[in-house]
């Protein structure tokens, strides 16, 4: 009779740590905002919003959608020394680069706002080092991806890597359907438009993506070997 109070606190104690773990596990999951458009994250200005918060991936290339009542703006970023014109027009929009971890804030005439970005996470994705992507090769074979444009492939491209820049790939990833369940390396010059090409794949139900971190640079500073 004397071991029920303790095994009553061993199980509440067991059910309390439980709910914990998943109150954590939730608490920590971050909603990216906005969308992919053309290899770009799009992110909506809200006017009605005087401070804005957006969560993007390292990696991503942000534009930003204006509202209506707002056609022409400059935004400044003061962390990153940038200060850019923007319009209306989207696809000709200037965009930025989110190329390390961290929270930039922002100001946008009245507006202020702040960018938090973080690293992409996925079960089926995995970055590589200049050395293991070259192991891995060497190994598995796997279908390679150049997402640069063509002029940079021509400069020197991996072996046998087929050329499929980041702003064609939605449009173009129908050419890529035999390669669902294949191993899938994909690099850029610097590892950033290889993470947002990686992205797209795995929301497109890709299901083994390997991308080379630190881009066709690395690897060539490690002297491994390009062709033209």
């Amino acid at each position: 009779m004397k071991q029920k109070p303790l095994m009553r606190i061993i199980f509440l104690y067991v059910i309390a740590t439980v709910l914990l773990s998943i109150g954590m596990s939730c608490g920590s999951e971050e909603s990216v905002s906005g969308s992919v458009q053309d290899g770009y994250r799009v992110l909506d200005i809200q006017s009605s919003e005087k401070i804005q918060q957006f969560t993007v991936y390292r990696g991503d290339y942000i534009k930003f959608r204006l509202p209506k009542e707002i056609s022409t703006t400059t935004i400044v970023f003061p962390t990153l020394k940038e200060s850019k014109p923007l319009t209306s027009h989207l696809e000709t929009a200037a965009y930025f680069k989110m190329k390390q971890t961290g929270i930039y804030p922002f100001n946008m005439g009245a507006l202020q706002g702040q960018i938090k970005v973080i690293d992409y996470q996925e079960e089926t994705y995995r970055e590589l080092s200049a050395q293991q992507a070259d192991d891995f090769i060497k190994v598995h074979h796997p279908f390679v991806i150049d997402v640069r444009t063509l002029r940079e492939y021509k400069n020197g491209h991996l072996e046998n890597a087929v050329l499929l820049p980041v702003q064609e790939l939605q449009k173009r990833i129908g050419e890529l359907s035999g390669h669902k369940n294949d191993k899938i390396l994909l690099y850029c010059a610097t590892g950033n438009r290889s993470t947002v090409a990686s992205k797209i794949l795995i929301d497109a139900g890709f299901t083994d993506i390997f991308n080379l971190r630190k881009g066709i640079a690395d690897w060539v500073k490690h002297r491994y070997p390009v062709v033209q």
